[in-house]
This record gives C-alpha cells, structure tokens and sequence, in this order.
C-alpha cells in the first residue's frame, strides 16, 4: 500500500525539481515505486492539507478538484484544513515584520494511525510512505513491535525525491529508502489543470 504525505511530496518536487504545482499522480508514481522496491502495487492512500476557501480560493479549489479526481480513480483521500498562523520575523535591517504562515496539522499523525491500525487488523504486509517527515520515525518501531507480536513480516519503505541539489536526503528511519529522481517522477506526471476556471 502507498501512504503518500501530499503536502510534503509536493514541496520538495517543488524545490528539487522546479514544479509549481503539485502535478503528480498518486497511483502512477506508487507504481513505478513498488517495481523499484520488488512490491506488488496495492491501494492507495493519499494525504494533504486542505487550503482555506476564504484566504486562498483558487488552492482550495485546486485541492478539491485534485482530490475528487483521485478518488475517482480509487485513492482514497484525506484531508485536513490548514491553520494560518501569524508570524514575527525580522527583516535584513532588523525591524518586525508580521507574516501569515499556512500550517499543516495532524497529517503525519493521521498516516501513523492508519499503518498502526492496518498492521493490527493484519490489512498490511508492505508500506511506502511518501514522505520525508521525520515525526513518523516512531510509527516504524510500532510496526515492528506489531510484526513481532503477530509473527508475521511487515516490509516498511519510504520513497522520496532526490537530486545533485539535495540538503535532506533521508527517509523515514529503519524503513528501506526508495529514492527518485526528476526522470521517474517525470513519466508520473498528471496533465490535468484542477485549478478553477476563470
């Protein structure tokens, strides 16, 4: 199964590989992973902050057409509204500033409960987590303690972008790490424009 941290998997394509948008496809991408990790393609799980209607219409908009398309094509989707938090910074001469800063919460904690809660019903003999969010490093020893218990082998791996440019090139720890470059990512991508017409 594909666990796929939306929201994170979004920013660093944008960052290590110049997409402005987040123009993958789940399930061709979880594809291409699992013939990379030996893995037979199973369900598909996607998770994302969902922007505000009011303080950014055009990506609220943009996520929603995005998820009714996955769901379509059988991801199941899930979503949480974004917090907005203003921030104090400091500019180059030294005075405040105040900034409105988009917050993802309670995604990875999501993703940690749906893999513990699948492991239990036995659901789960293989997981890709798409994210590089290391706050999901604990749900790895629950899974494990999990397998133990069971006598049964849960394969954990984490996919992830990577590039010549990369400052963070780790994965989920004491997961297998599946790294992809701009030419995998490339043949998953989604032509579709979810953004509203205007």
């Amino acid at each position: 199964m594909g666990f796929i941290d939306g929201q994170n998997l979004f920013m660093q394509a944008k960052r290590l590989f110049g997409y402005r948008t987040p123009n993958f496809d789940p399930l061709a991408l979880h594809h291409e992973m699992c013939e990379v990790a030996g893995f037979l393609p199973g369900a598909v799980r996607f998770y994302t902050g969902l922007p505000s209607p009011r303080r950014q219409p055009r990506w609220h908009a943009f996520w929603c057409n995005k998820a009714e398309a996955m769901e379509r094509d059988g991801v199941e989707v899930t979503t949480r509204p974004l917090r907005y938090r203003r921030r104090r910074i400091f500019d180059e001469d030294g005075d405040v500033e105040f900034m409105v800063q988009a917050e993802e919460k309670g995604i990875d904690i999501r993703i940690a409960l749906d893999l513990v809660r699948m492991a239990r019903r036995d659901e789960l003999t293989a997981a890709i987590i798409y994210s590089q969010d290391q706050d999901l490093n604990e749900v790895v020893s629950e899974i494990e303690a999990i397998s133990e218990i069971k006598g049964i082998e849960i394969k954990l791996a984490c996919a992830f972008p990577t590039s010549p440019q990369s400052d963070f090139d780790r994965g989920v720890m004491n997961t297998q790490w599946l790294r992809f470059d701009k030419q995998l990512y490339d043949r998953c991508i989604d032509d579709r424009d979810y953004f509203p017409r205007t």
